[in-house]
């Protein structure tokens, strides 16, 4: 068998599907990885990990005090929409800009360990997993000091996160991928997820857009993706409304991202190895 059948053989979709299935077959490895990931990071430290919560909370009441007075919204209600606006944040920004160094920053595993190439987006995503259950100890804390009334309609925020996980995964396969062949694209994300915090809803809203005389601009900051995704989980944590706009969105990216994703593994997943 030429090198040519070799190449050819591995991009299957069959063998795409595989690795994703036996990779996430290996739950013990990667949830150890993950773990030792944490404690790798906050070794000697006393808080470990909540040394990022401690920063995300004070973040997000510096923020929300700011950010009140300068819109003249109250404070209440203020405070945990943007405390839950940055938890979600540090989610999706860890699984672009880490997913988009998932495969470079494990190059020694990736060709010392013969293991299915999706165990290390699903260590990403499980290590990202432990530090939002983390941060979102802040607005328990937070919803415990303003007090919202909750409906059945609020566990919806289960789903939600399951999506936004599915969503995490397909998202380092891509970038991780595209990032690890093309080695600028790493840090054109940074400079791109840096304007999408600004462009997404999480220091303002729509109400503030109303009072600056920007209301028109709410259908172009529709455009924006991250806006879906946050609405999902948000929406339910402050029994708000829920919009069906934003799953339907949510819900078709995902469908579009994962046949990316398929699409990436069975052309290049082979290469990955050779790349790094």
């Amino acid at each position: 068998m030429t090198f040519t059948d070799a190449a050819a053989q591995s991009r299957t979709m069959g063998r795409a599907w595989g690795d994703l299935v036996a990779g996430f077959g290996k739950r013990e490895l990667w949830l150890h990885l993950g773990w030792q990931d944490i404690k790798q990071r906050y070794r000697r430290s006393v808080l470990g990990p909540f040394w990022i919560t401690i920063a995300t909370g004070a973040t997000a009441v510096a923020m929300g005090l700011l950010y009140s007075k300068l819109f003249k919204l109250p404070l209440e209600e203020h405070l945990p929409y943007i405390t839950l606006g940055l938890i979600v944040w540090n989610l999706i920004n860890a699984a672009i800009l880490e997913g988009a160094d998932v495969f470079v920053a494990n190059e020694g595993l990736i060709k010392q360990l013969p293991t299915p190439l999706s165990v290390h987006v699903y260590r990403l995503v499980w290590r990202q997993m432990i530090l939002f259950a983390h941060n979102i100890i802040i607005y328990v804390i937070i919803a415990m000091i303003y007090p919202k009334p909750w409906t059945w309609t609020d566990l919806a925020v289960i789903p939600a996160l399951v999506l936004l996980m599915l969503n995490c995964v397909w998202v380092a396969l891509c970038f991780g991928i595209l990032a690890t062949r093309y080695r600028d694209i790493s840090p054109l994300l940074v400079s791109l997820v840096q304007l999408l915090f600004f462009m997404t809803p999480i220091i303002w809203n729509e109400a503030t857009l109303q009072q600056q005389g920007a209301g028109g601009y709410a259908k172009i900051i529709e455009l924006n993706p991250l806006l879906h995704y946050l609405d999902i989980v948000r929406a339910p944590l402050l029994g708000a409304d829920q919009e069906l706009r934003h799953w339907v969105v949510v819900l078709v990216l995902t469908a579009i991202g994962w046949v990316f994703a398929a699409f990436a593994m069975r052309q290049y997943r082979a290469r990955v190895p050779y790349w790094v």
